[in-house]
């Protein structure tokens, strides 16, 4: 079953593929409650197109799958880390007009600005892939029968929610520190403006990050805010 719909973009008359699943270990997969919600353009009012509605049962799948990602993910080099967010980085440039115009049409912002936004996105990105061989402890000076040391470790999974006006820059704001630092994540995006945060997820399995690793899970709070 194919998770996507055609949408135009209205000013420039061309079209493109944007994914309406929920992003779970690297595929676009369907909400086990099979409910659906509508995406709106506030320039028009009009409906862009209905995406899979994240619940509790999804929560925990995505939760599960993070778990096992953050198992290998936490032990990867920094170095590979780094290379991955390049790579993303680099994917997101080439898509930032693409992504500049999902931005517009969902958010509602002004081309200049959702441009703008998306050159603060991928510079955020490559700052975070620079940051992943930084990241050291420190000897700290005792007496002579203590070594005292400090040690950095990824914490785990992290659960994020990002707001509506920055759709895709709060996006990176979460992800690309949690990547850097070695953990996995589940995010759910605004359910008001989430279709450029699903369009990066397709960028984010071509880089080639691990399965799990970045989970993204749109839908409303109520349905989708709880993990048991």
């Amino acid at each position: 079953m194919s998770f996507s719909t055609s949408l135009t973009f209205p000013i420039i008359n061309k079209s493109y593929d944007q994914p309406t699943g929920l992003f779970i270990n690297n595929e676009f997969v369907a909400a086990k409650s099979g409910k659906t919600f509508e995406v709106t353009t506030p320039i028009t009012e009009e409906k862009l197109a209905d995406l899979q509605q994240a619940g509790a049962e999804d929560v925990d799948i995505a939760v599960q799958a993070a778990h096992k990602a953050f198992q290998e993910w936490r032990f990867t080099e920094p170095s590979v880390r780094g290379h991955l967010l390049y790579k993303l980085a680099d994917l997101v440039e080439r898509e930032s007009e693409t992504l500049a115009q999902i931005e517009s049409l969902d958010n509602g912002k002004s081309l200049v600005c959702s441009r703008y936004d998306l050159n603060l996105v991928v510079e955020y990105f490559r700052s975070c892939a620079g940051y992943t061989d930084k990241i050291d402890g420190r000897t700290i000076n005792s007496d002579s029968h203590h070594l005292n040391y400090t040690k950095r470790e990824p914490l785990g999974v992290c659960g994020a929610i990002t707001p509506w006006n920055f759709p895709l820059l709060m996006f990176s704001w979460k992800i690309g520190p949690a990547l850097a630092t070695g953990n996995t994540i589940v995010l759910k995006p605004a359910s008001a403006t989430p279709l450029s945060n699903l369009y990066v997820c397709k960028l984010i399995k071509e880089a080639g990050f691990p399965p799990g690793v970045v989970n993204v899970i749109p839908g409303s709070g109520r349905g989708c805010d709880r993990y048991d």
